[in-house]
């Protein structure tokens, strides 16, 4: 069902599959009687539609976001990161099957995967209603390469897809929120509150998983935490951030703020 969904081109299509596939899972989970995880080979990249051009993103062309244009732009940056991420949480699964992990970490990353696809379809509906679509404008090309710098590392994946990228998430969209409630975009407001809501448990379900991983290793989960952000990420992790979820989400400041380019009394308070 996962390699399914991730040789699936279009958008539409591709989260319909993951809504599908995970409604599956969760309907046997509930009789008590779990799907067999089985041996798949996932590609290397998912499959994607002719469009989106996906380009390097420093040539990304920058919009203002308080503009019609620019609120346009960032509905479709956020519907680009949302399909990129049913993607992730479905590859985890075939791609780290020899791992042995409880069922509830597969209950965690379907659960994830059916979320991320309706927030991709929330954005698709707030950008047709704005006029435009899904492939409309060019798209950020280097979305998948954490999964590929990863792909044989799910203690990095863990590290850096859930507990760096979409952490990122939980420091941006308050800002993105309160720009479309300026610009009067009401669904769009609501759709983002649904994302940010939602997102916190993708956060927490990545900080679960590595310090399960910890755990079983006996290692301590900030020291390799560090490590592992340091190897696969490309980068110092950019300031403000939301403390108050990430910390709900089980992701305390000692975990990120050391891996920060500015000093912690810069922090968002």
């Amino acid at each position: 069902m996962a390699v399914d969904v991730l040789t699936t081109a279009d958008g539409r299509e591709k989260t319909a599959k993951s809504r599908d596939y995970a409604a599956t899972w969760f309907a046997a989970r509930k009789a008590g009687e779990a799907l067999d995880i089985g041996r798949a080979s996932p590609p290397l990249r998912p499959s994607r539609p002719e469009r989106p051009e996906l380009l390097d993103p420093r040539d990304v062309p920058k919009r203002k976001p308080g503009s019609p244009q620019g609120r346009i732009a960032l509905l479709h940056a956020v519907a680009h990161i949302e399909l990129n991420a049913v993607d992730l949480h479905w590859d985890i699964i075939p791609r780290f099957a020899d791992v042995a992990m409880p069922l509830g970490f597969y209950d965690d990353w379907v659960k994830a995967a059916d979320e991320e696809s309706k927030h991709f379809n929330l954005m698709c509906d707030c950008l047709e209603e704005l006029g435009s679509f899904y492939g409309a404008l060019p798209a950020h090309a280097g979305m998948w390469r954490a999964a590929e710098d990863t792909v044989d590392d799910l203690h990095g994946r863990l590290a850096v897809v859930p507990m760096v990228l979409e952490a990122r998430g939980l420091d941006v969209t308050p800002g993105m929120i309160e720009i479309f409630r300026k610009g009067g975009v009401k669904n769009a407001v609501k759709a983002l509150e649904t994302i940010y809501a939602e997102e916190v448990s993708h956060v927490a379900y990545g900080s679960k998983w590595f310090h399960f991983l910890c755990g079983r290793h006996e290692q301590d989960p900030v020291v390799v935490f560090h490590a592992l952000v340091r190897k696969y990420f490309h980068g110092p992790l950019k300031p403000p951030f939301n403390e108050e979820k990430r910390a709900e989400a089980g992701l305390p400041p000692d975990f990120y703020w050391p891996l920060a380019d500015k000093l912690p009394d810069q922090k968002l308070r």
